[in-house]
């Protein structure tokens, strides 16, 4: 029911009894098609024919109405205070005048406020236009707080709907009585949506705006898939199976790491289904995309494995501290560990979120044996040994020169062929190296024009410091405006080859999320205004 007709052909006659009840008429049913209270209905009815009533009695008058809730009849009064002296006869009264006005005041006092009740009146179409404005307004907003209301508890959960229409790639929704948007990045791509047809999408954010509220759906995030995965699989609806992580490449293919809380079950073939209805009602709503199921461990080993399916994996490296695995196949299996375009590789990452070096064998083997010709080399070099002590000394687990100057005489003499006279010497030289060290990258620092903030950087050591000015990285905003990957490393995909891209400070052996937090604190710090 809509408010306007009742302005312009009932104000006029609200002395008739009929009339105000159909005034409570009309609260009623506006207050059932809204879904919104009656009262609130009620209120804004007596706002607006205050509002209408000022511009009778004079704007500069305080306007209270009141409206019976069993009758319909409507009061109309001028609030007054009562003082002893009024300055404003329009807002105050004596307390002697205000005894005379009706016989309900006779105990009022000083600082006591009275009603003054005024006289009917017939709204002509100005006042009744000022009235429903007012009325109109609050009806809205109250809808749109109710809407705001009832959606923003379903944050995170799939709704469904029809599209109404396509705007510049993106999607309308309507969800019923209320309308819903799918950004164009928030679709799969290639999927054919017409307006009139059924969809369903995760809903990703509501958020209160002066327009009303905005709901944000989603088809390409993560959490559609999973929450997919809770409608059609009983078993992790129900707790006994959990889902882990997830990763997509909307529309073409995805990962799914499921663990049994019941160890009776297999999570793999749960969420299969028999004869895979479970898996292919999800792969039918994801326009046909491809879904691994992989089966959750303790052993970061064995997820990696699971999720380079159908890859075999002769061994995984792993690096917990850092979050890496090298995971070494044969020749054979690189093109389908790596996947078309990197993509299998990739999804697996975000899966595990571990960065994930893929090699065959002979690559792991020259990478080892790399690595310990240039630690052997940076001893022999640094500390002036031979190459068999040198040798000796990484193949016992003592790599850097850190290491052995953060030892002790005791732990270096436990190698066969150190005593403690020589274990003695390799501490002192290693304390000698690392002074000269920190004096000759101070120099450098100073040298290079590193800011003050970039230096006092929190998680930035000093030779960190030198590769940064080196690759003219001087001050907190240019490093603020890095990305992880450009600290770390990565791999991309060249003609069709997957290329090592080599990271500022790669050789600091800095794990992706170390890398992130470093940015992110330096993000806050320039851009906390």
């Amino acid at each position: 029911m809509g408010l306007g007709p009742f302005f312009f052909t009932r104000f006029k006659m609200l002395n008739r009894r009929a009339d105000k009840l159909e005034l409570l008429r009309i609260a009623e049913a506006v207050a059932l098609e809204k879904s919104i209270d009656k009262e609130l209905i009620i209120n804004s009815m007596e706002s607006g024919i205050a509002k209408a009533a000022k511009s009778k009695f004079g704007t500069e008058n305080e306007i209270e109405v009141k409206i019976n809730r069993e009758n319909g009849d409507i009061g109309i009064y001028r609030k007054l205070l009562i003082v002893e002296n009024p300055v404003n006869t329009n807002l105050e009264i004596t307390l002697e005048f205000a005894k005379n006005l009706s016989q309900d005041f006779k105990d009022k006092k000083l600082g006591d406020e009275i009603l003054q009740p005024l006289p009917s009146f017939d709204f002509g179409r100005i006042a009744a236009q000022t009235a429903k404005q007012v009325i109109t307004y609050s009806v809205r907003e109250a809808e749109r707080e109710r809407q705001f209301n009832d959606f923003k508890d379903k944050k995170d959960t799939i709704l469904s709907g029809i599209v109404k229409r396509l705007e510049f790639g993106n999607v309308i929704v309507d969800l019923g009585g209320t309308e819903a948007i799918i950004q164009k990045n928030e679709l799969i791509p290639r999927e054919n949506i017409k307006a009139g047809d059924r969809i369903k999408a995760y809903c990703l954010d509501v958020r209160r705006e002066p327009r009303g509220q905005q709901i944000f759906l989603s088809r390409a995030h993560n959490k559609f898939m999973e929450k997919l995965f809770i409608q059609e699989v009983p078993e992790i609806y129900d707790g006994l199976i959990e889902i882990k992580s997830s990763s997509r490449d909307p529309g073409s293919r995805a990962k799914i790491c499921v663990k049994a809380i019941d160890t009776s079950l297999d999570p793999v073939g749960a969420c299969v289904g028999m004869r895979g209805s479970r898996v292919q009602a999800v792969v039918n709503e994801l326009q046909g995309e491809k879904i691994d199921i992989v089966n959750w461990s303790e052993d970061p080993a064995i997820i990696v494995s699971n999720a380079l399916s159908p890859a075999e994996v002769q061994r995984v490296n792993v690096d917990n501290q850092n979050k890496k695995l090298d995971v070494i196949l044969t020749e054979e299996n690189l093109s389908k560990a790596i996947g078309r375009r990197g993509q299998n590789v990739r999804l697996a990452t975000k899966l595990l979120n571990y960065e994930i070096n893929i090699m065959t064998d002979q690559e792991d083997s020259e990478k080892r044996q790399n690595e310990f010709k240039e630690k052997t080399e940076n001893l022999i070099k640094n500390l002036e040994l031979d190459e068999t002590l040198g040798q000796l000394l990484v193949a016992e687990g003592f790599s850097t020169i850190d290491e052995i100057k953060d030892s002790s005489i005791e732990d270096l003499s436990k190698i066969e062929g150190i005593e403690q006279d020589t274990a003695k010497e390799l501490i002192e030289r290693a304390n000698e190296f690392h002074l000269k060290d920190q004096e000759e990258i101070s120099k450098k620092i100073k040298d290079l024009g590193l800011d003050a903030d970039l230096i006092g950087h929190e998680g930035l050591t000093p030779g960190m410091l030198v590769t940064l000015g080196e690759q003219k990285i001087l001050t907190l905003t240019d490093f603020a405006d890095l990305a992880s990957d450009e600290l770390t490393g990565s791999f991309d995909m060249v003609k069709g080859e997957r290329v090592k891209i080599k990271g500022y400070l790669e050789e600091f052996a800095l794990s992706k999320n170390e890398a992130d937090n470093l940015i992110m604190s330096a993000r806050s710090k320039v851009y906390k205004d």
